[in-house]
């Protein structure tokens, strides 16, 4: 059974940009009032020019920063949380301040929000955090946001127990093109996506929109609960 986004209220916390913007937009478009939230409200409220989409300040870093929003924001009826630290490197180069602020981010934060806002989520609702594909097949440079992930993965799993009935799922992308990569600048950044397509079965790199799709349907199909949700191409077959 499916359910409906239309007149519902979403939360997506992270950037006005990538998935986290894709994410809101598909969100609008199936009918939702979306909240999008992150450390720079200013940024946001920027980023889209929308009634329908009202910006707010959370850092998921700060317990009292997620019980002032849920204080805020009353009651939601789906929330999606796709922030996220910046943790790559070999281990020569990971320092713990950086595998703090990764898990503290993208593990113990939907956690936080899940303690608070539990109550808050409607009937029908649910919650939706972010995995990756290197918690399936880990590659040089990614350690930490692999082991990230993969409590990603687990914390899922949990929270769908613990919280039932309302349901929580991870989706797990592959690579993306979102501009994440854009560091690398542009002759690696190319023949990085290149190599991947021409090995994936899908045989491209994914959009930010093939994520948002499947945002999407975890948070209407109402049988989908304790699932990592694998949008990556095929990429750990490769």
């Amino acid at each position: 059974m499916k359910s409906t986004l239309q007149d519902k209220t979403v939360l997506v916390v992270g950037r006005g940009s990538g998935i986290a913007r894709a994410v809101t937009l598909a969100a609008r478009e199936a009918g939702a009032r979306v909240v999008v939230a992150g450390r720079d409200e200013e940024s946001l409220a920027k980023a889209y020019n929308d009634p329908g989409v009202t910006p707010e300040t959370v850092d998921l870093t700060d317990e009292q920063s997620v019980v002032a929003l849920a204080e805020r924001l009353g009651e939601v009826d789906h929330i999606v949380s796709t922030a996220s630290a910046r943790a790559r490197g070999t281990i020569d180069a990971l320092s713990p301040e950086i595998l703090r602020l990764s898990f503290a981010t993208k593990a113990i934060g939907p956690i936080i929000l899940a303690k608070h806002f539990r109550d808050r989520i409607r009937e029908g609702g649910s919650l939706t955090l972010f995995s990756g594909a290197t918690a399936i097949k880990p590659v040089p440079g990614m350690l930490a946001v692999a082991a990230t992930n993969g409590a990603a993965d687990v914390i899922a799993k949990a929270l769908a127990v613990e919280l039932a009935p309302v349901r929580v799922n991870a989706i797990s992308p592959g690579i993306v093109d979102t501009g994440a990569y854009d560091a690398l600048g542009e002759e690696k950044k190319a023949a990085l996506f290149a190599d991947r397509s021409a090995h994936n079965p899908a045989r491209r790199i994914g959009t930010a929109e093939d994520i948002a799709d499947a945002v999407v349907f975890a948070m209407t199909n109402t049988f989908l609960t304790g699932v990592s949700l694998s949008v990556d191409g095929g990429e750990p077959l490769a």
